[in-house]
């Protein structure tokens, strides 16, 4: 049944119950589910309260529980856009997949749209669990590979342009999405090495299929590893920033203190003769001495100065 509002499948009581009793495989993917449909899940799919408990809450870590005829698993995706995480449960046994989501999932999606279509590769329970896993793992891929991009332009701005507090801000935010993307990546880690070391078996799993699982618990461990990294180049960049507006402190505190000591022999000689001395004040009245004095001597103090500087390097 489709809702008229948002156009979103929902589950009707009555095709739940034909579903159970018809004894073939099916998926269903439930989006935002009601208090109603959860209701189906308990009463016509018999599922455990603490399962149903768990599908309820979102914001959980990463985990895979058995129950008597199904597992229940807590994953994670990303979605390309902006990096966001996207949550979903799953209950899966070889009658049936439910999927549990809050938002769209890409991923999900796609691999919906191959099931429906009948691909083969995703007609099997199994290869049909390992496929939405999976895609739910490569969607941090593309995320991920964005980060390279994203650091690379906040360095060079930090470089070759005016360093701001709005590229601290950028860096602080890419640095807040890669801790909550690592969280749940490790904890996702530990659930895949969990089921490829068989901790915990899937339904239908296969010596065949766990390969292929295994293969998926070696791109979370990539991706773990790109995380770790642009993390590190994260907290690079933040040195960089840090220290080019250090540098560029220290290079205007130089001008001043420049500009200030030019200065300073000026104001020396100008309160020197500012001084109102019996003799200067007999003997120096004229032109010539105005400019040889009043003026030449601070020409002068200025040059030796400027020459002093630039023997130092200072300029």
């Amino acid at each position: 049944m489709v809702d008229e509002h948002t156009g979103e499948a929902r589950l009707d009581r009555e095709e739940a119950k034909r579903l159970v009793a018809s004894g073939t495989f099916f998926w269903i993917d439930l989006h935002r589910p009601t208090a109603e449909e959860f209701a189906i899940l308990r009463e016509v799919f018999g599922f455990h309260p603490l399962a149903l408990e768990d599908s309820e809450h979102f914001g959980q870590r990463p985990k895979v529980e058995e129950y008597d005829d199904f597992v229940f698993l807590v994953l994670y995706g990303a979605v390309p856009d902006d990096g966001r995480l996207v949550e979903v449960h799953c209950f899966y046994s070889q009658r049936f997949l439910v999927t549990i989501r809050h938002d769209r999932v890409p991923a999900v999606s796609e691999v919906r749209r191959k099931y429906e279509a009948g691909t083969k590769s995703v007609r099997e329970p199994i290869w049909l669990a390992h496929r939405l896993v999976d895609a739910l793992v490569d969607s941090f891929m593309p995320v991920l590979a964005g980060f390279d991009d994203r650091v690379e332009d906040v360095e060079d701005r930090a470089f070759h342009d005016v360093a701001d507090e709005q590229q601290l801000q950028e860096i602080s935010a890419l640095k807040r999405t890669l801790v909550r993307m690592r969280k749940v990546v490790e904890s996702q880690r530990d659930v895949f090495a969990s089921l490829v070391g068989g901790v915990v078996e899937l339904p239908g799993m296969t010596h065949e299929a766990e390969r292929y699982f295994r293969d998926t618990h070696d791109h979370l461990i990539r991706v773990s590893g790109l995380i770790d990294t642009y993390r590190d180049l994260l907290t690079t960049s933040t040195d960089v920033f840090l220290s080019t507006v250090s540098n560029r402190q220290n290079a205007v505190m130089k001008q001043l203190t420049v500009i200030s000591t030019v200065f300073l022999p000026l104001s020396f000689i100008s309160g020197f003769f500012g001084q109102n001395f019996g003799w200067m004040v007999d003997h120096l009245g004229g032109a010539a001495e105005f400019a040889a004095l009043g003026v030449g001597l601070n020409l002068v103090a200025v040059l030796l100065m400027v020459i002093f500087f630039k023997r130092r390097r200072w300029f």
